[in-house]
């Protein structure tokens, strides 16, 4: 039985030539599992995981065929079932933490606030400490007292991912994650996520550039171009993709050995996006 099933889904934001589509047509389905979704800046990828969580920016229409969350259909969702939903069973680790976090409120308060949503006040603070030091933060006491703006970006992501996950939610869509943490820290966010998708059965949608990352962590990868999906495969199957976009994506990461000249480029077809 799939978790959340998406069809059609449709962003559109105004222009002055009209509506532009951000991403077109997208549709999938994902179970108690690793979903990535990878392609470059720009081809609709976080707008796609915003629209799921009804997060589409006031200035935009998200509209789809079918938008349903464990048999609840997104589409109608009342306020009183948003409040319910976000954070405690859905959640999403956002790329920027400089623009995610509260900057007027400590990163504890922040943290304790949402464990309250499955916690009582007393287990919350102990919860909160416990999740800051799985993220791999030595001092966890000086940051649950310290503002967004006191911590490096490093920091300030895994005081995000924490918070994020401190509820266990059943759907979580992570934004570049792991983008601005050093490797050793990515490897432990990593487990964690595995943890939860594998000892509790989250479903997971994992939004990244790293196609190396997402081809070794992932069970499946939708790969998107210009606001639609154009190839969905195994993440173990990633190096054999048929589609040009995205073998052309993975011919154009970096190799340390080979020295290459000139570094390659990718050639685009104007019917990719069509």
């Amino acid at each position: 039985m799939s978790l959340l099933s998406v069809d059609d889904l449709r962003v559109a934001f105004p222009s002055r030539h009209g509506p532009v589509e951000v991403v077109r047509g997208v549709s999938f389905t994902l179970g108690r599992e690793r979903l990535g979704i990878v392609g470059e800046s720009g081809s609709g990828k976080s707008q796609t995981g915003r629209a799921i969580l009804g997060l589409t920016p006031h200035s935009g229409t998200s509209t789809a065929k079918r938008l349903e969350f464990d048999g609840i259909d997104l589409r109608n969702a009342t306020p009183a079932q948003w409040r319910a939903l976000r954070g405690a069973r859905m959640s999403m680790v956002m790329q920027d933490p400089k623009f995610s976090l509260n900057p007027v409120m400590t990163i504890g308060r922040q943290l304790i606030e949402a464990a309250r949503r499955v916690s009582s006040r007393a287990e919350a603070r102990d919860k909160a400490t416990a999740m800051l030091e799985a993220v791999q933060i030595r001092d966890p006491a000086r940051v649950m007292a310290a503002y967004p703006h006191e911590l490096s970006g490093g920091m300030g992501q895994r005081a995000m991912i924490a918070m994020m996950l401190i509820t266990e939610p059943d759907l979580l869509i992570a934004d570049e994650p792991t983008s601005a943490l050093d490797v050793t820290v990515q490897v432990e966010v990593l487990r964690i996520l595995d943890d939860l998708v594998t000892d509790r059965g989250m479903g997971l949608i994992f939004i990244s550039h790293d196609l190396r990352l997402v081809s070794s962590f992932c069970d499946r990868v939708l790969v998107m171009y210009a606001g639609r999906v154009v190839e969905e495969l195994r993440a173990s199957d990633l190096g054999a993709a048929q589609h040009p976009y995205t073998r052309g994506l993975m011919n154009c990461l970096p190799q340390i050995k080979g020295g290459q000249r000139p570094l390659p480029t990718l050639q685009r077809d104007e019917s990719w996006a069509l």
